[in-house]
């Protein structure tokens, strides 16, 4: 469609997708049941070519697939996730927000559709490494010991090879390997500093972070937006990447408003 961008490519995705959940509702007994699945991408620049468009569409058409109640595949990651919520503190409402926020975040870093689809389902995914970890371990009320968090540190490692196994979720693994990594390079597994570490794991981290912080748990209370918002600025060009933090807190967290205007 011309003069048509991502912003208004993506609601209209949305029309037709509330159009056929609004027939389904009104038309069960008298006729089939609708299942489409949509992608789209759109060409900025002369150069682009219409075949590249179209791949980015299909990856961008699978992702949503993964999520579509009409997935078999959706099935397999929910009873993944739900053995993830079963052993840990991990909430589906905290994966769900997760992947709202950083794909919010991606959007303000103008990532192609491609990307932030991929986003949607590390938000999603990226714990999966703990369903290796015990029990014990992952919900321990007190400071964890220096072997138990060597066990904790693992579960990167265990979520890549997990996603690593699967065609469909093979290309976040290294994201999920990743997003434990830190700016400054002191974090895990691998110590990656920087640019090194890949875009989609920095912008988890922050996400991730945030979050948590704002999550009860079962070793401290949530604490206030405001308070983590302060950690987040705290840590910014050493936890997480300064750009992505700014942006987090100056535009996603506005927009979602959680950070009253002015404070």
């Amino acid at each position: 469609m011309p003069q048509t961008g991502n912003t208004e490519a993506h609601e209209l995705l949305d029309m037709i997708k509330e159009a056929c959940v609004r027939y389904n509702e009104n038309n069960r007994s008298r006729s089939p049941e609708i299942n489409i699945s949509m992608g789209y991408s759109t060409i900025e620049e002369e150069l682009e070519l219409v075949e590249d468009a179209m791949k980015t569409a299909n990856e961008y058409m699978r992702n949503r697939k993964l999520f579509s109640q009409q997935s078999s595949y959706s099935d397999i990651i929910s009873s993944i996730m739900t053995t993830v919520y079963e052993k840990s503190q991990e909430t589906e409402k905290h994966a769900e927000r997760l992947a709202e926020l950083t794909t919010k975040t991606g959007r303000m870093l103008n990532l192609m559709e491609k990307d932030l689809g991929e986003l949607q389902l590390l938000g999603m995914l990226h714990d999966i490494g703990k369903i290796g970890i015990d029990d014990k371990i992952l919900n321990k009320p007190g400071k964890l010991t220096e072997e138990e968090w060597v066990i904790m540190k693992r579960h990167p490692e265990i979520g890549y090879r997990i996603a690593k196994a699967s065609h469909k979720l093979s290309r976040i693994a290294d994201y999920i390997l990743s997003h434990h990594e830190r700016w400054d390079g002191a974090g895990y597994p691998k110590g990656l500093k920087g640019e090194d570490i890949p875009l989609l794991s920095r912008i988890l981290a922050v996400a991730d972070a945030y979050d948590a912080m704002t999550e009860d748990r079962v070793y401290r209370k949530a604490m206030s937006k405001k308070q983590a918002i302060e950690e987040i600025k705290k840590n910014s060009g050493s936890q997480f990447d300064p750009l992505i933090a700014k942006i987090f807190i100056e535009s996603v967290l506005m927009e979602e408003d959680c950070l009253p205007p002015g404070k």
